[in-house]
């Protein structure tokens, strides 16, 4: 009991002087014209105290720790920032985890949420955006398709891609689909090799859907001569190549090792080798010694085709750097801040991931 009733009446002074300073913020924010107000309102703050030892003030005499609390700006109480996930399966995601880590290291009263919303419902689920205070959302698999046609307005790297990963709800309400998925790729491979050559030879991409979209448009327009998209139904694959054209041109299951050969860049662009999923169906033998091997996939860090190329001594590269980079320009739309990816950052989504076969 000691502890608790020693410092209670600190507290309560420390309350009462905190209330009375927000009382008097409210009234010189209603002084204020509305344009100035509203400009106010609409920006998130830092939250109000924070500890600094060493800095004696007159109402911290009675702590014992000899620690001062500094007032500094505060969060405002009707802003609570909110943006999620929206995927099915999506618990897995470690997503929540990077936006909630931003938060608080910049200081902003919110949460970013997991939103489990089953195949065909993604329609009401983002209509619901705009009513429960969302400022956006990320999609994930199987919703990148299937959300263009409810947005109001694509940007154009979006609708080229033809799958969005990110919306953010504008100021009137409205919906706007982008891509992100494109720079979190792009950022990911010259993070690890700063010097990599999209010309240096083929790539191979393995699957069809919103993810491949994403990555053969940015392989495209980073000056790639040759893209090789293979996937099992061909139908898909063909019908993607015809809507992007040159240089992408679709190959065969059944000739998925043969389009390795004089391949600089392979990757992997399904769900198989997923943890709970089969391995891809790839043997590597035919990829040239030079070759680079790519997965988007981050659960487990090492797949069991990374660790195959990594055995045979091929440089390999996980999906992980691409989830996190992905989330800055998000961040951009919805809150007006980009923040950084820190290898403190990494080490901390990492240490929460399964490493893989070994």
């Amino acid at each position: 009991m000691g502890h608790d009733s020693h410092g209670g009446s600190f507290c309560k002074a420390a309350a009462l002087r905190e209330t009375r300073a927000v009382q008097k913020s409210r009234t010189r924010q209603r002084r204020l014209p509305t344009r100035t107000r509203q400009a106010a309102l609409a920006k998130p703050h830092l939250p109000t105290r924070t500890c600094q030892p060493g800095r004696e003030r007159r109402e911290s005499r009675a702590l014992s720790s000899g620690r001062a609390c500094v007032t500094r700006p505060m969060a405002h109480p009707d802003r609570f920032l909110l943006a999620g996930v929206m995927g099915w399966p999506v618990m897995h995601s470690r997503s929540p985890m990077l936006h909630n880590h931003w938060l608080a290291e910049h200081g902003l009263a919110g949460a970013y949420v997991p939103l489990a919303i089953e195949p065909g419902k993604v329609g009401p689920a983002l209509r619901a955006l705009r009513p429960l205070g969302f400022s956006g959302c990320n999609l994930t698999i199987p919703h990148k398709q299937e959300a263009m046609a409810v947005v109001d307005e694509l940007e154009e790297t979006a609708r080229r891609i033809g799958a969005i990963s990110c919306v953010t709800v504008r100021p009137d309400g409205s919906l706007l689909g982008a891509n992100n998925d494109c720079y979190g790729f792009i950022e990911n491979l010259l993070e690890a090799e700063p010097g990599f050559r999209f010309d240096a030879g083929p790539a191979v991409v393995m699957g069809a859907g919103g993810g491949a979209r994403a990555v053969v448009w940015a392989l495209a327009q980073r000056g790639a001569k040759e893209i090789r998209l293979v996937n099992r139904t061909f139908a898909r694959a063909q019908a993607l190549a015809d809507e992007f054209g040159a240089p992408v041109r679709a190959v065969d299951w059944s000739q998925r090792e043969q389009a390795l050969e004089g391949a600089a860049l392979l990757v992997n662009t399904t769900s198989q080798g997923m943890v709970g999923m089969d391995s891809l169906d790839l043997s590597l033998d035919r990829l040239p010694a030079h070759g680079f091997v790519a997965d988007i996939i981050y659960t487990p860090l090492e797949t069991p085709l990374l660790r195959d190329a990594r055995l045979r001594g091929l440089r390999t590269l996980n999906g992980l750097g691409m989830l996190l980079h992905q989330g800055r320009p998000a961040w951009k739309a919805w809150f007006g801040i980009e923040p950084k990816v820190t290898p403190a950052l990494r080490a901390k989504i990492e240490a929460t991931l399964e490493p893989g076969p070994r």
